[in-house]
């Protein structure tokens, strides 16, 4: 696969921009000049193996990019600082994934900004529908998993009036000062989540980082 993947658009609404975190959009590769990759003193980020994974192809991964993703994703995006560093991957369908990791200078205001993330999620699916009336918009809350300071997994499901039906799994974890975020989108509907795949997902990630 080149590196000149391209995105799927859908050109819409400025929601539906955003909803592309959620949809399964295929990730443009990361610009050399951009992208570094992690010092063994930073956080680790998952390899393309660790995702869950898909019946048709292998997943594909950029660099470890310093800065928040650019869009930023739906539901997570608006929290994050600009000490973010992130990796995108994507596979040869409509599916992908995205890792964003935060390290604060102390664990008090990592597990403040965890809470914060995970308050986002839980309010994302009534904030769409307000952005946007064409958007039907519904959640899950998978619970949390045992991993060290813990992980928690939320589903979100968005369904248009124009057709289009979008299944996204978010995770928000955290090891000491790290908080790291886990997200995985594709064409679909709950049916088609990846849900027990996706917290051994987040359960790696977050094992990982240190």
């Amino acid at each position: 696969m080149g590196e000149d993947m391209q995105v799927r658009t859908r050109g819409i609404r400025t929601t539906v921009a955003a909803l592309a975190a959620v949809a399964g959009v295929t990730a443009a590769a990361v610009p050399a000049a951009a992208a570094t990759a992690p010092a063994s003193d930073t956080p680790r980020f998952l390899e393309p193996a660790e995702l869950p994974p898909h019946p048709s192809s292998p997943w594909y991964a950029g660099l470890v990019t310093a800065g928040q993703p650019d869009p930023l994703p739906v539901c997570v995006g608006d929290a994050l600082p600009s000490i973010a560093s992130h990796r995108s991957y994507w596979t040869e369908y409509d599916t992908n994934a995205q890792q964003i990791t935060v390290v604060e200078r102390s664990e008090q205001r990592a597990k403040d900004f965890a809470a914060l993330l995970r308050k986002d999620i839980a309010g994302c699916a009534k904030k769409l529908m307000e952005q946007d009336p064409d958007i039907t918009a519904t959640q899950e809350n998978y619970g949390r998993l045992d991993v060290e300071e813990g992980a928690h997994v939320y589903g979100l499901h968005t369904a248009s009036a124009w057709g289009s039906s979008d299944i996204g799994l978010f995770s928000v974890g955290r090891d000491g000062t790290t908080v790291t975020v886990v997200r995985w989108g594709q064409m679909g509907n709950f049916q088609h989540a990846q849900v027990s795949d996706f917290k051994a997902t987040t359960v790696t990630a977050v094992n990982k980082l240190y």
